[in-house]
């Protein structure tokens, strides 16, 4: 029982450390690597706080060198989802009813961890199973995900003061509830920070997760397990399984504890899952939260006025770096003629001082994409654009996997603004670019409205006021994260809360307070200090 109102610490985003030469973190890092390649390890699932290993044992390599193991993790079936799912329930009661003082402080303790002792592995561990460079994982595996950690916390104190009025002879209060059941949690490989938070958040809150990482990201996925033990999140708050993914939802999508689904993928994905919960609802004790970030035809509009060198800088960070596999990644953009000729010069001169392969090699901007699978998809529009009149490379098209799963930057100009890849996610470092008639601002914005399904992220540039103001009101539905004068990447936590809305998800916003709100039940007490003792209402008395 709290004997006080606490106030927890004011958040501040991490600051980003530079690795620059002869740096303490460099050298920390650069042996963290060395370490972690050195030996292979046996990843177990974790279920009610028991390692679990079936024996069933797959292998992983990094994404850059799929000739060394990293080491193997066990396939799971679905007695490991069910038993993952019992564990939680089991595991509820205790936490639900745990003060949120105590839950407030495994979290930050998570965060000081992570900015110190395990900021190195979780980077390095990144490192090597997405095949981030050094940067990139130090923005998402340590800075994204101690922000998310402190700002979080903060956040749900802020929730917790939201108060009812009360009238006189009356107390009116409000609690917050977690969830009656259990989250599914269902993260993506590109980003350690978010398979982090999508069981964070909810256990913040009080509810407990049954959690299914991407294959690609079980190795990091051990770190931020390793993470929430020392912290102190409790036996069976979050269970971690490896199952196939159908498999899994079989199971999950028919429990009648099932009571909200924590997403980040593919958009088909998503609406499948979103079907299934739909056809099963007469299942289940609540109706479930369904929460989902999903995929992004991110674009980059620009305005005749706009600079031509820091537009130049945007496309180069904002299409290639990770390789494109961002959801926010620049996948689309659109230049003015009167501009295009000097933006394609200094984009092809940034191109070729780029460096790629390994991120164990530091002066490496470009790295692998995360498999043979998104290789092909990816090499497959590269050839198919190689091939389509009125298509043209003008950057790139080359990729290797014999090695690792390499593509070149690449970029394609397109003079119909409706060719494919234009309009389609492709997931990789392919820009396509559509070069307007300098006069037709109005024209490209309906085009840039028009072209994609999804809502995700978007950047106009203009020097304009004028052509700023009209561009951010006619494309106001297209992205839920809209930038000006800046590439449409890089959202921090506490100042850009991040999520889109038509394909690209239920805009919930990681990183805000509304994201946590969907993870609670509100329950209103109403406390009424001297109760009428007679029915009866002064309107039945005669004059």
């Amino acid at each position: 029982m709290a004997n006080g109102f606490f106030n927890v610490p004011i958040p501040k985003n991490e600051p980003v450390k530079s690795y620059a030469p002869g740096s303490k973190e460099k050298a920390e890092l650069k042996a963290a690597l060395k370490e972690l390649k050195s030996k292979e390890i046996d990843a177990p699932m974790y279920i009610g706080g028991k390692e679990i290993r079936t024996g069933n044992k797959i292998a992983m390599h990094p994404p850059h060198e799929i000739k060394h193991t990293l080491g193997y993790y066990h396939r799971g079936d679905r007695t490991h989802v069910k038993q993952a799912i019992e564990a939680a329930l089991e595991a509820r009661k205790k936490w639900a009813e745990t003060p949120w003082e105590d839950r407030a402080a495994i979290f930050l303790k998570a965060a000081e961890l992570l900015a110190g002792p395990y900021r190195a592995k979780m980077n390095a561990a990144t490192m090597l199973c997405q095949s981030k460079n050094a940067y990139q994982a130090e923005i998402d595996a340590a800075c994204e995900l101690i922000d998310f950690f402190r700002f979080n916390v903060k956040f749900m104190t802020d929730i917790y003061k939201q108060q009812p009025e009360s009238a006189p002879g009356i107390w009116n209060r409000m609690e917050h509830r977690p969830l009656e059941g259990f989250i599914f949690a269902i993260t993506p490989f590109n980003f350690t920070s978010i398979a982090a938070n999508l069981c964070a958040a909810p256990a913040m809150m009080g509810n407990v997760v049954v959690w299914k990482p991407a294959d690609t990201q079980i190795y990091s996925a051990q770190v931020i397990m390793e993470l929430f033990k020392e912290a102190g999140v409790p036996d069976g708050v979050i269970n971690l399984i490896y199952t196939d993914g159908p498999e899994a939802g079989d199971v999950v999508f028919k429990h009648p504890d099932f009571a909200g689904l924590h997403f980040t993928g593919s958009t088909k994905v998503f609406q499948h899952l979103w079907k299934t919960i739909g056809e099963n609802i007469h299942m289940y004790k609540s109706y479930p939260r369904i929460v989902g970030e999903t995929g992004g035809k991110d674009y980059i509009v620009a305005h005749k006025s706009a600079d031509a060198q820091a537009l130049a800088t945007a496309i180069v960070r904002g299409a290639f770096e990770f390789q494109g596999q961002k959801c926010s990644a620049a996948s689309r953009a659109y230049i003015p003629s009167n501009l295009w000729d000097e933006v394609k010069e200094k984009v092809l001169a940034d191109l070729a001082e780029m460096k790629m392969g390994s991120p164990e090699d530091f002066t490496n901007f470009i790295n692998a994409v995360i498999d043979e699978r998104a290789f092909d998809k990816i090499a497959d529009y590269i050839d198919g654009a190689k091939n389509t009149p009125g298509v043209e490379i003008i950057a790139g098209g080359n990729y290797d996997k014999s090695e690792g799963y390499f593509i070149e930057p690449t970029i394609i100009k397109a003079e119909n603004p409706m060719y494919r890849t234009m309009c389609e996610e492709i997931f990789g470092p392919v820009l396509s670019v559509h070069v307007y008639d300098e006069n037709d601002w109005e024209k490209i914005l309906d085009i840039v409205d028009q072209t994609s399904p999804y809502g995700l992220t978007g950047a106009i540039f203009a020097q304009d006021r004028y052509a700023i103001d009209f561009a951010t009101r006619r494309l106001v539905n297209t992205a839920g994260n809209f930038y000006i004068n800046d590439k449409p990447t890089g959202a921090v936590v506490g100042q850009q809360p991040f999520g889109g809305a038509r394909a690209s998800g239920t805009n919930d916003k990681a990183g805000a307070m509304q994201n946590l709100l969907r993870w609670v039940s509100a329950r209103t007490i109403k406390e009424t200090f001297d109760p009428p003792k007679d029915y009866k209402y002064p309107f039945l008395l005669e004059e």
